[in-house]
């Protein structure tokens, strides 16, 4: 465990840019004191910002540059316009000269997936990376891949999602072997794509030490937790994403619909409202801020781009996790030793669109 974990922020990513992500660092930082930062983005936008915040500024550098990659930008726009100037491109070249543990950016997902992918690399046995986040269930919690880095996958692909997602299982919730499930269509073996079934007798083959393969897990069982990690490819992994967002959204307008019909169900709001509030810190999307880019010889995380402050803090709380208890190396050990079903298979080629 480093003695310091730094991390560096891409200020001006997302909606707000350093309006949101310098009280977000600030808010981060209270709960770890051993955190430096990096704050990459226009000087004149920042200093404002840190004035407000002494002890984050007693904690922090700034790198200036006033190059901000554009949420319209298409990746492979991203990478020739913003590649050595941009605000994301230098946060994520921070972890790549060691001069970060972790960056943190709010900005253009496929922007930032391509130029953390071009600039770190993906670690061997790995052909395309991943977007990994957790997601409140039933039981606790659950770490969900990949949730739109990449479209379809192979069985090699998804068995290294496997192995990536019980890894980080392992390091946020000290799990020593967790479970993990597959989401397909139906819970039987002969249901399904041809590359999850063959990914499942993978998994049952491999008998991986560090994880509990037990078996297909439907769209349901996300919620209910039925297992410590689920794994998919990234076209369905953002469908249910953002069915699960949408479904929570509407279930907080329609509960708050009904509680103002009447005076009898605002009486009754107020004789529950202890768990009306357990409910909505259970379902705030705030607290399941930050997805973690699995696979890349780098730590980068992903906020949420119209996120608020308290929401990026839980995002830089995801980084600082990450980077303290050693994430990289955790999977890295777990490739090295489970690394000859991985390695059989060619790396895929580049691909930014």
């Amino acid at each position: 465990m480093p003695s310091k974990v730094r991390i560096a922020l891409d200020a001006m990513g997302g909606d707000a840019g350093a309006a949101v992500v310098i009280p977000g660092a600030a808010i981060s930082l209270g709960r770890h004191r051993d955190t430096e930062f990096l704050l990459v983005g226009d000087r004149a936008k920042i200093e404002p910002e840190l004035d407000r915040h002494p002890q984050l500024k007693a904690a922090a550098k700034i790198i200036h540059t006033d190059v901000a990659v554009s949420g319209s930008d298409k990746p492979s726009q991203a990478l020739r316009r913003g590649r050595k100037t941009s605000s994301m491109w230098l946060a994520i070249d921070a972890v790549k000269k060691g001069e970060a543990d972790v960056a943190v950016s709010a900005g253009n997902t496929g922007a930032l997936m391509a130029m953390a992918r071009f600039h770190l690399r993906t670690l061997p046995g790995i052909d395309r990376p991943a977007i990994s986040a957790i997601w409140p269930t039933r039981r606790g919690e659950s770490v969900v891949l990949d949730l739109g880095a990449t479209i379809g996958g192979d069985a090699h692909h998804l068995v290294s999602l496997a192995i990536m997602g019980a890894a980080m299982v392992s390091v946020v919730f000290d799990k020593r072997r967790p479970t993990v499930g597959l989401l397909n269509i139906g819970t039987e073996e002969i249901k399904g794509h041809e590359e999850i079934r063959e990914a499942g007798e993978m998994l049952r083959a491999m008998n991986l030490p560090e994880l509990d393969y037990i078996g297909f897990v439907e769209g349901d069982g996300i919620g209910k937790g039925m297992a410590d990690v689920i794994v998919t490819e990234g076209y369905a992994g953002n469908i249910a994403l953002k069915a699960a967002e949408g479904t929570a959204r509407q279930m907080a307008d329609l509960l708050r619909n009904e509680i103002q019909r009447s005076w009898l169900s605002r009486l009754g709001y107020l004789f529950a409202r202890n768990a009306f509030q357990a409910l909505r810190d259970k379902m705030d999307p705030n607290k399941s801020n930050g997805g973690v880019l699995l696979g890349l010889n780098g730590l980068v995380v992903k906020s949420h781009g119209g996120i608020n402050a308290e929401g990026f803090a839980y995002a830089i709380d995801v980084g600082y996790e990450m980077a303290h208890y050693d994430l990289l190396n955790k999977i890295n050990q777990m490739l090295n030793r489970e690394g000859g079903a991985l390695s059989s298979v060619q790396t895929a080629p580049e691909d930014v669109s």
